[in-house]
């Protein structure tokens, strides 16, 4: 299985697709081979300054400790306890976050043992390897292992509160079909997601599916924005918690840590849409699901 990096640098880097397609082989998708470390790091480009979250310790001791703790359960689980940490943990804005190289160095110069084990396949017949698709070392923000976490726990959050982020990364769909909508960067309508989750509205991968492609298709027609609004995002109070890590510990590893405090979406709007939405649910089609007239 991958390794944990040997030769792992006091401050985190950026590194291109094309500088990272020299070290993403076979045998890394396979999970048999390790990344050279060294010979990484002399061509990744460092993050200016030394603010305090760009410590490259504080985000691998947050992955070990992920690492430990879901190590015996499935690690599709991994994700909902890590999505909250590692958004708190890398204090960023969202201009920052939109910054591939960023999440490329992560994946490979930081964890590629953590991409491999959350991430590899099934073998698919004795003496075979499982695969580790190579999106998660350079895909898009809904696809690659560690951007798909961050910006889960950053449109899913309310405010502080990374409950709902829990929920919606707890749901293996709902996070790789909602990731992928526009719609999700409207916190009412994320939100709104979340609570036909808690309800048990939607349970299955099939019922997600139906849901998250009924919001999405009635989105070209109705203007959640309008119908529920959401309050103004106040940017201060994101700059003020990211000023904050310089003193700040590490993110709580038994209970959730805490985000920015902005103001909470507003829950009316939420109701709005969360009713609309089982609406839209009742009527789509979802395969398997008999028809309200049928016998």
């Amino acid at each position: 299985m991958t390794s944990r990096p040997e030769h792992l640098p006091e401050h985190l880097a950026l590194l291109t697709d094309a500088q990272a397609a020299e070290f993403i082989s076979d045998g890394l998708l396979e999970g048999r081979e390790d990344v050279p470390s060294i010979a990484l790091n002399k061509i990744a480009e460092p993050l200016p300054g030394d603010e305090t979250r760009w410590q490259l310790h504080r985000v691998r001791d947050l992955i070990d400790d992920a690492l430990g703790a879901i190590r015996d359960a499935r690690p599709t689980a991994a994700d909902a306890w890590l999505a909250p940490r590692l958004h708190e943990t890398l204090r960023l804005t969202r201009r920052e976050a939109s910054e591939k190289r960023l999440w490329t160095y992560l994946a490979l110069g930081v964890a590629p043992d953590y991409v491999v084990w959350r991430h590899r396949s099934e073998p698919k017949g004795q003496g075979r390897y499982g695969r580790v698709s190579r999106g998660r070392f350079v895909g898009p923000h809904y696809t690659q292992a560690f951007a798909r976490l961050w910006w889960s726990a950053e449109l899913f959050r309310d405010g502080s509160d990374y409950r709902p982020v829990v929920v919606a990364c707890g749901n293996q769909d709902m996070l790789n079909s909602a990731l992928r909508l526009d719609v999700v960067d409207h916190r009412p309508t994320a939100l709104a997601l979340v609570r036909l989750l808690e309800k048990g509205t939607v349970r299955t991968g099939r019922e997600v599916n139906a849901l998250t492609s009924a919001v999405n298709a009635a989105a070209a027609t109705l203007m959640y924005d309008v119908m529920a609004p959401d309050v103004e995002r106040d940017r201060d109070v994101v700059r003020d918690w990211i000023r904050a890590s310089e003193s700040a510990v590490p993110s709580p590893r038994n209970d959730l840590p805490e985000g920015p405090e902005e103001e909470r979406a507003p829950a009316d709007a939420v109701d709005v849409l969360s009713s609309l939405f089982e609406e839209l649910f009742t009527n789509a089609p979802v395969r398997g699901r008999a028809s309200a007239g049928g016998d």
